[in-house]
């Protein structure tokens, strides 16, 4: 990323000329400010990114860039952390990624242009350099859900393997044995975690987890319901397919229908990322549950300490498996009555 001196060095003028041309001072010459703009698009300087998070004013406004908007978990995650920060006092601009990287960089430089005072990040994959020279230009920054290894910001997320180990625990005592699982995008942490906790919690109990009962997505409904179709087509399909989030494992659910297929009865589903729906759906969705307002709170919490100087520290949450009806549980087995709202105990 191009520094101010840089400009100064390519047009040959000094830092404060380049300075004054940027901010439009008049005692500039025409020429001297030619050169300098023209060093300026050659080297794609952007005077208001990196640089101006170091700012000592403050504008009492955060950024958020969230993964998908659309998925309910983020939406909720969205709220929390708008609801505590106007609690603390500041505003929240949030930029939806779409799960794309570079979707993402746009809405963080965009941000960073605004004079944001600190910045919440969810990343779509771990090898964005603009968050690498954010993180070391100083900007007052956390990550939150997911993470980018080596980038030194801390970090708020849950801990869902022992949620996991929970559900292949329930799993196996229903008798089941055939277990497949529908991945999230190797290059985001969540993605690798999930499946290297359901291998994990899978071999203590000497269950194989075969290629063929791996498929990959990409956190979006469509590629559930490709995976599953995947795994119909199986001489041996799987008996459970567990989806490493809620939009694919509504996707492993349509594709099921689509086939005339029925939730236990022809194939079980669970599902990592519990939302308000699965309580709804025929069946309920036995799910791994994550403390979503808790994480949007904490990671307000922990980028507002570091912004108005005070250490920052990365939080871990443990998620919780609730169970449903999907994987052929008894009635009786799903969460108490008195737990739901009055909505949700209709629900048959």
């Amino acid at each position: 990323m191009a520094s101010i001196k840089d400009v100064a060095a390519e047009a040959g003028v000094s830092v404060a000329t380049v300075s004054r041309v940027l901010n439009e001072h008049p005692s500039v010459s025409a020429d001297a400010r030619a050169r300098v703009l023209a060093a300026v698009q050659s080297l794609g300087y952007r005077p208001n990114a990196v640089a101006r998070s170091l700012r000592t004013d403050q504008t009492r406004t955060l950024g958020l860039v969230i993964s998908d908007v659309l998925n309910p978990y983020f939406t909720e995650l969205a709220r929390s952390v708008e609801e505590e920060a106007r609690a603390l006092g500041y505003s929240v601009i949030i930029g939806n990624a779409d799960e794309r990287p570079d979707l993402q960089d746009h809405h963080v430089r965009t941000l960073l242009d605004r004079r944001i005072d600190g910045l919440l990040v969810s990343p779509t994959d771990g090898g964005s350099p603009l968050m690498l020279d954010a993180a070391r230009a100083g900007t007052p920054m956390v990550f939150v859900d997911r993470w980018i290894e080596g980038v030194d910001v801390p970090v708020v997320r849950s801990d869902g393997r022992a949620a996991v180990r929970d559900l292949v625990a329930h799993l196996h005592r229903l008798g089941h044995r055939r277990l497949a699982i529908i991945a999230g995008p190797a290059a985001t942490t969540t993605g690798r975690e999930r499946v290297d906790a359901f291998r994990e919690a899978l071999a203590a109990y000497g269950i194989p987890l075969p290629d063929a009962y791996t498929g990959q997505g990409d956190f979006q409904a469509e590629s559930g319901r490709r995976v599953t179709e995947g795994f119909l087509d199986l001489p041996e399909p799987p008996e459970v397919v567990f989806a490493a989030d809620n939009l694919m494992a509504l996707g492993a659910l349509d594709a099921l229908r689509a086939r005339g297929l029925r939730v236990p009865d022809d194939m079980a589903l669970a599902a990592f990322d519990d939302i308000r729906w699965f309580v709804h759906t025929d069946p309920p969705i036995t799910a791994v549950a994550q403390p979503t307002g808790e994480l949007g709170r904490a990671a307000v919490r922990a980028l507002v300490d570091r912004i108005e100087g005070r250490p920052p520290r990365s939080v871990t949450l443990p998620a919780r498996l609730v169970v449903r009806r999907s994987c052929g549980e008894p009635a009786a087995a799903q969460a108490p009555a008195a737990r739901l709202s009055p909505l949700q105990r209709s629900t048959p």
